[in-house]
């Protein structure tokens, strides 16, 4: 059998990548600003996989600009939706133009800004939760989530990216996978340790915590995504629980059941 059609051998959920469209504007991030990578880039990358949907993250270097979001949002599709970073002052009117739009998390980007920080981090993420439903995503160090642990635990709906990035931390992330917490299962090549032992350990607690995304076009990662990553998901969870971290965990998340009154 060849790679390509093992690589559409399961239905795709993409929980993590980036769309850069220079078309829009961008904010240099310590100096650094991204190569074009656009939605139509994405599809022709992704076109041996069998992808059923994604969740195009906003980046550092597109601060609080929704625009080449929304953009990239009406070509790729219903079936995408979008998070994205925001300031703690938006009215509850934008949080419902976005979520209309296909927006279903708020993004703190803790390791880079670009995004809110810390301050006031409770208090926005459950007023996001009660206006429109949606869950809060953090990049972050896992060496940073001791301070944060009672916050985090506090929040209706929270989701870490790329493993936690760290070695050292790993354990208080288990720690917060326990109480409900859930985890990306992307940017291997940003990780300092081994990504199949990880999963295993994280699945072991909560089947349900672990989504997995692509991480493309993996802008300032020491190595790139590659098709071997998706691969290492199977071999490391089988074949059932690899379904669930592609697909179902992710449903689950960015596609909740709409409560009354949004």
């Amino acid at each position: 059998m060849g790679i390509m059609k093992k690589l559409s051998g399961f239905k795709l959920f993409d929980s993590h990548f980036h769309i850069i469209d220079k078309g829009f504007p961008l904010v240099a991030n310590q100096g650094y600003l991204p190569n074009n990578f656009s939605a139509i880039d994405y599809q022709v990358r992704t076109k041996d996989y069998d992808i059923a949907g994604g969740a195009i993250v906003s980046g550092s270097f597109q601060a609080f600009d929704q625009n080449s979001l929304l953009s990239a949002l009406k070509v790729l599709g219903p079936t995408f939706v979008g998070v994205t970073q925001l300031p703690t002052t938006v009215t509850d009117e934008k949080l419902i133009s976005l979520n209309n739009a296909g927006v279903r998390a708020v993004r703190f980007n803790l390791k880079r800004g670009g995004s809110a920080g810390i301050e006031g981090l409770e208090d926005f993420a459950k007023r996001v939760y009660e206006t429109v439903g949606w869950h809060t995503e953090l990049y972050v160090d896992s060496t940073d989530l001791p301070e944060l642990h009672n916050t985090l635990i506090s929040l209706p709906s929270v989701c870490i990216d790329h493993l936690g990035l760290s070695e050292a931390g790993f354990s208080s992330l288990l720690s917060l996978v326990e109480q409900g917490v859930c985890v990306k299962a992307t940017g291997f090549g940003r990780i300092d340790f081994a990504a199949k032992s990880a999963m295993q350990k994280i699945v072991s607690i909560n089947p349900h915590a672990l989504i997995f995304g692509t991480d493309l076009p993996s802008t300032r990662a020491p190595r790139a995504y590659s098709d071997i990553d998706y691969f290492t998901v199977i071999d490391a969870l089988g074949e059932e629980i690899a379904q669930k971290v592609f697909y179902a965990n992710a449903i689950k998340l960015y596609r909740p059941e709409k409560k009354s009154g949004y």
